[in-house]
């Protein structure tokens, strides 16, 4: 998957100008209305994520299935978290994506090394 984020990141005035939008979008998508955060919603499929779940600290991890918990019971009941129990945009901070990238280039690494053929030099 391409990524333009280190594109716009190191563009300064772009970052401030694409702040606003990214913001209203994080909003209108709903999952903080849930009390989720962002690294709530990646795929527990991927074994690197479940990898990565594994590494949390217990307390991370407890919560973590307990606000997705919370957000299921909203689910079922049709209705939002009082607006007091929203995820604030300062508490949306990543827990997760810094351990998922480290477990993504062990795993790269470990594919790399378990493909690697050696050459004999005559």
């Amino acid at each position: 998957m391409v990524s333009l984020a280190p594109f716009v990141l190191k563009r300064p005035w772009l970052v401030k100008a694409l702040t606003p939008a990214a913001n209203w979008y994080a909003g209108a998508s709903g999952y903080r209305q849930l009390g989720l955060r962002y690294d709530d919603l990646l795929e527990e499929e991927n074994e690197a994520v479940q990898i990565a779940l594994k590494r949390l600290s217990a307390k991370e991890s407890y919560e973590r299935v307990y606000r997705i918990r919370r957000s299921v019971q909203c689910s079922y009941t049709h209705k939002l978290l009082p607006k007091d129990q929203w995820t604030k945009p300062e508490e949306d901070v990543p827990y997760l994506r810094n351990i998922l990238a480290q477990v993504e280039a062990e795993l790269a690494e470990k594919d790399a090394l378990d493909s690697m053929t050696v050459i004999k030099k005559h």
